[in-house]
C-alpha cells in the first residue's frame, strides 16, 4: 500500500474516531503529497524517497513552529504542533539513536576517506542521502563535526 493510500485510509479512521489533531496532520500530509504529484515536471507517482522527503519536511516545519511557540509561551499552539509531529513521525522510517547515527557516520567517513573538518562537505553529501528520513540534518551535521575533530 502506498503512502497516499495509507493516508487516505487513516483519514477515514480519524474522521470516524473524531481525532481532530490526527485528522489535521493527515490532511496536511495528503496536501503535500498531492502538490508533489501535480507539480510541473512531475510524473504523478512518488517514489519512496520522495515520500520520506515530504514527511521529513512536514516534521521539520512543525518542529520549527513548535520552537517559536515555545519561545512565545503559547502552550495551546505548541500542543497542537507536537500532536501533529507525533502523527507524522508514525509514517517515517525508524529514527536512529545517537549511537547508531555515529556508527553509520563513522562508516561513511571511512568510506569517503575524510580525516579533517575540511572534509565535512564530502561526508554530509553522502550522509544526507543515505540517512534521509532516519534522522534530521542538524543531528547529522553535529555528529559529523564531532567525529571529524
Amino acid at each position: 500500500m502506498s503512502l497516499k493510500q495509507q493516508i487516505d485510509a487513516d483519514i477515514k479512521q480519524a474522521m470516524l474516531a473524531k481525532e481532530q489533531d490526527k485528522l489535521r496532520a493527515l490532511r496536511a500530509i495528503k496536501s503535500m503529497i498531492l502538490l508533489e504529484e501535480t507539480k510541473e515536471g512531475g510524473s504523478g507517482e512518488l517514489k519512496s524517497e520522495d515520500e520520506t522527503r515530504i514527511l521529513t519536511k512536514a516534521v521539520k516545519q512543525r518542529k520549527d513552529s513548535a520552537d517559536i511557540y515555545r519561545q512565545q509561551n503559547r502552550a495551546d499552539l505548541l500542543a497542537t504542533e507536537e500532536a501533529e509531529i507525533a502523527v507524522i513521525e508514525q509514517y517515517l522510517p525508524k529514527q536512529l539513536s545517537e549511537e547508531e547515527l555515529k556508527e553509520k557516520l563513522q562508516a561513511i567517513i571511512t568510506r569517503v576517506g575524510a580525516s579533517a573538518p575540511s572534509d565535512m562537505g564530502k561526508v554530509m553529501g553522502v550522509a544526507t542521502k543515505e540517512l534521509a528520513g532516519q534522522t534530521d540534518g542538524k543531528a547529522i551535521s553535529a555528529a559529523v563535526k564531532q567525529l571529524l575533530q
